[in-house]
């Protein structure tokens, strides 16, 4: 095996063993927040007392229906693609990463990926505040004779001046750390590049030295 080829291969070895830790920590994360969005959906208590605000329930009921199927989304590519790269691992031979899917099926990887980890934890953040106000805002008919608000409202805004700069942090972060990857990527990929053209210069020059070996002997 040249060395070229044995480059490629370790290359390939490398993508494969992200798209299984990434595929792995999706079927966890995705199961994990799925799980307790349908927990809250169930285990929530409406006072049939209070009349909530039409706007509050919906939202309430349309983030925890999203969340979930996002999360089921990318539970179900993990699902389907990890067993084939498990298999291709367990494998003891360098040539066996040929036969793993992870090359054609990695743009469904990535989007598993950002369902689960981006998309996924934004409507788990958008539940938590809702949550509150649903559990909280029927406090309201406490409120006091001077005009301020009960302590359900003010738990609900509490929540909600939480998680809202949670929310852009989380953002920042997101777009900060997908930059930082593709930089890093672009460098990488640069550097196997320049290997390349290394590789291939040292090939050629050993192709013409090997050409004037055997002209040598003849007049």
């Amino acid at each position: 095996m040249s060395l070229s080829e044995h480059s490629m291969q370790a290359l390939s070895w490398r993508k494969l063993y992200l798209s299984r830790a990434k595929l792995k920590a999706t079927s966890r994360t995705s199961a994990l927040l799925s799980g307790f969005a349908m927990v809250a959906m169930v285990e929530v208590q409406l006072e049939r007392d209070y009349t909530y605000p039409p706007g509050l329930l919906i939202a309430f009921s349309a983030c925890t229906t999203v969340l979930v199927a996002v999360h089921l989304f990318a539970l179900m590519i993990s699902t389907c693609i990890l067993p084939n790269l498990e298999a291709v691992s367990n494998v003891h031979n360098l040539n066996s990463v040929n036969e793993s899917p992870h090359e054609r099926m990695h743009r469904h990887i990535e989007l598993a990926w950002a369902f689960s980890t981006v998309i996924g934890t934004l409507l788990f953040l958008t539940e938590v505040m809702l949550l509150c106000w649903v559990k909280f805002l029927p406090l309201k008919s406490t409120k006091d004779h001077n005009g301020t608000i009960s302590s359900g409202e003010a738990a609900a805004i509490a929540s909600t001046c939480i998680m809202v700069p949670f929310g852009v942090v989380f953002i920042v972060f997101a777009v900060h750390f997908y930059r930082t990857l593709v930089s890093h990527k672009t460098d990488r990929q640069i550097r196997e590049l320049e290997q390349v053209i290394r590789l291939q210069n040292q090939l050629d020059h050993r192709a013409e030295n090997d050409e004037l070996k055997v002209a040598g002997p003849f007049p």
